[in-house]
């Protein structure tokens, strides 16, 4: 399986993205292949339709667009700024959407997640996401919100709330047989 792993953050300390490193772990099968993106290897000038008619598409939404391709399966762990999706990634999704002929996800299965230092844990986010990206054809197969980021995570062991870390692995567990699932489909 052809995993695709990104937090929807351009920060260079990420939690979402040291959150999303740890959970794509759980998807190291003997055959799997996972890519971390880093949003910064996509930076683009902010999308307007004005800028879009001076330039076009530009080449780094192209890039965006077959990474998404590429996968499987998307892990994405977004981070929330003020109630919504980070700049750097709502930029990266306006563009990316706007590449003609194709639906940002184009069908792609897509286990959400989110993690903040507060006690709601992106949720905000995680329920705009959840409403947002089908329509855009993200096939959501599960979310996971991680509250409390500081008192419920250490890099290097991953969630240490022992009722958290289950919660997780049963969404993990579950997002791996819906995936052999549809593979199999896919092959038949």
């Amino acid at each position: 399986m052809k995993i695709l792993a990104f937090a929807g953050s351009s920060s260079k300390n990420s939690i979402n993205k040291k959150f999303i490193t740890s959970v794509s772990k759980y998807y190291k099968e003997t055959d799997d292949i996972i890519e971390i993106l880093d949003l910064n290897d996509f930076e683009m000038p902010l999308f307007s339709v004005d800028r879009e008619q001076e330039i076009g598409s530009p080449d780094a939404a192209q890039a965006f667009a077959a990474k998404i391709d590429w996968a499987d399966l998307i892990l994405i762990s977004l981070a929330e700024h003020n109630g919504n999706y980070a700049t750097a990634y709502k930029n990266i999704y306006d563009w990316t959407s706007r590449i003609k002929g194709r639906k940002l996800f184009n069908g792609k299965a897509v286990f959400l997640l989110a993690t903040s230092n507060g006690k709601g844990g992106g949720q905000c986010i995680l329920d705009i996401a959840l409403s947002r990206m089908p329509k855009d054809g993200a096939d959501i197969l599960e979310s996971f919100s991680l509250p409390e980021y500081s008192k419920n995570f250490k890099e290097g062991v991953g969630i240490i709330t022992p009722l958290l870390r289950s919660q997780l692995e049963a969404k993990v567990r579950k997002t791996k047989r819906m995936m052999a699932t549809k593979l199999t489909e896919n092959n038949n």
